[in-house]
């Protein structure tokens, strides 16, 4: 079996550091195995549409060297890899109407109304179950409500007896009693597909055969697996990826100024810096090194071994580590970097690469050249030599 992943983000603004690592394990499982990465791009909640989120995600993958081998500019056969373009095309309604014919699926004409008075609340929480109404209309019925237009969805006729067991490579078997499952809807009332629908049926088409994402989705994992059977599909490898917290072990969320890719970058921290880091946040390697390029993580990633526990983004071992790249650097992509910091901050001095040489094995990101070499604007003028160790020279 040839190894062939996806990354489908939807294009909703900066990529979280959540994404970014679905992303890399996915380039990452893929490229350990000879196989191949797919790029995804699933935009069917056009409500949360950001316009130039597309652009901020090819550059995030650019940057992060995740290249994909096919996607929407890579044709490998198996487009569009828009969502909207292959709803568009017609392809899930086309499945939708399969799981119809099939009996595992029916058209649903409830209004807004009569879905409100299903509403209960539970342990103080307002929940809402389908009583399959409409999977007991007589086809007359249904015909003449579809060709009046009248509004509809399509739902996954759930099985109310027996359970639904959901295997995960992280967490195991995770089995669930049907009665338990609401009758989820496959396609909504304005024609796109539900997020659930629409990757069962895109990542069989498109032949993923191993699907990385967060633990958060565990609990709609076992109505991933009645589609598959109710198509009689096979099912992909899943991998639920563990929680990553702040140092409080909360989410991490936009509130703590470094939970997207372009907030790190921002902060001043290097493109392979973020990558290594990222890799990290769930899994280590058998040998626990920390420092490792993208060809090295590949070598070594095996995400069998990926934890349960949640990760905690810590933003000072981040630092410490994106310090260790920039003490490796060439010379002059060092140079290249460090010099605008280092001329806007010290006039006095005419040999700017000594400072910046000075620099290098002292700072963790180029901000700090600043708050370093600051001080030589309120000295008198020393030859810089006299602060550079001679093991440096």
């Amino acid at each position: 079996m040839t190894v062939k992943t996806r990354f489908a983000p939807s294009p909703t603004g900066r990529m979280h550091v959540g994404n970014l690592r679905t992303a890399l394990y996915s380039y990452l499982i893929a490229k350990h195995a000879g196989g191949s990465f797919m790029l995804r791009i699933e935009d069917t909640d056009q409500e949360r549409f950001y316009e130039g989120a597309l652009d901020i995600i090819y550059k995030t993958l650019a940057h992060a060297g995740l290249d994909f081998d096919e996607g929407p500019d890579k044709d490998g056969g198996v487009g569009p890899y828009v969502q909207s373009e292959r709803c568009k095309a017609g392809i899930y309604m086309e499945y939708a109407k399969k799981l119809v014919e099939s009996g595992n699926a029916y058209y649903c004409f409830c209004t807004k109304e009569r879905l409100e008075s299903l509403k209960t609340v539970v342990a103080g929480k307002e929940i809402s179950v389908y009583d399959k109404h409409c999977l007991y209309l007589p086809k007359e019925e249904i015909e003449a409500n579809l060709a009046a237009g009248i509004p509809y969805v399509i739902r996954l006729n759930v099985p109310q007896e027996g359970t639904t067991t959901f295997t995960d490579e992280i967490y195991g078997d995770i089995t669930v009693e049907n009665k338990e499952l609401d009758d989820m809807i496959l396609i909504k009332s304005d024609g796109f597909p539900t997020y659930n629908f629409a990757n069962v049926v895109d990542d069989h088409l498109m032949g993923i055969t191993h699907v990385v994402r967060g633990n958060e989705y565990l609990s709609s994992s076992p109505k991933y697996n009645l589609l598959y059977q109710a198509f009689g599909w096979e099912v992909p490898t899943y991998v639920h990826c563990p929680l990553i917290t702040d140092e409080n072990h909360a989410k991490l969320s936009k509130r703590s100024g470094h939970s997207s890719f372009e907030d790190l970058l921002d902060l001043g921290i290097l493109p392979e810096a973020i990558v290594n880091y990222v890799a990290l946040l769930g899994w280590s390697p058998e040998g626990n090194e920390e420092i490792m390029s993208l060809k090295e993580l590949i070598e070594k990633f095996d995400y069998r071994k990926i934890n349960k526990s949640p990760a905690v983004f810590d933003m000072s071992k981040l630092r410490w580590m994106n310090g260790e790249y920039i003490k490796n650097m060439d010379e002059d992509r060092y140079l290249e970097m460090a010099l605008p910091y280092v001329e806007k901050t010290v006039t006095i001095v005419e040999d700017k690469k000594a400072l910046a040489d000075l620099a290098k094995s002292r700072i963790e990101t180029f901000r700090d050249i600043p708050e370093l070499l600051g001080f030589f604007e309120e000295v008198p003028e020393y030859d810089v030599s006299m602060y550079v160790h001679k093991k440096m020279k």
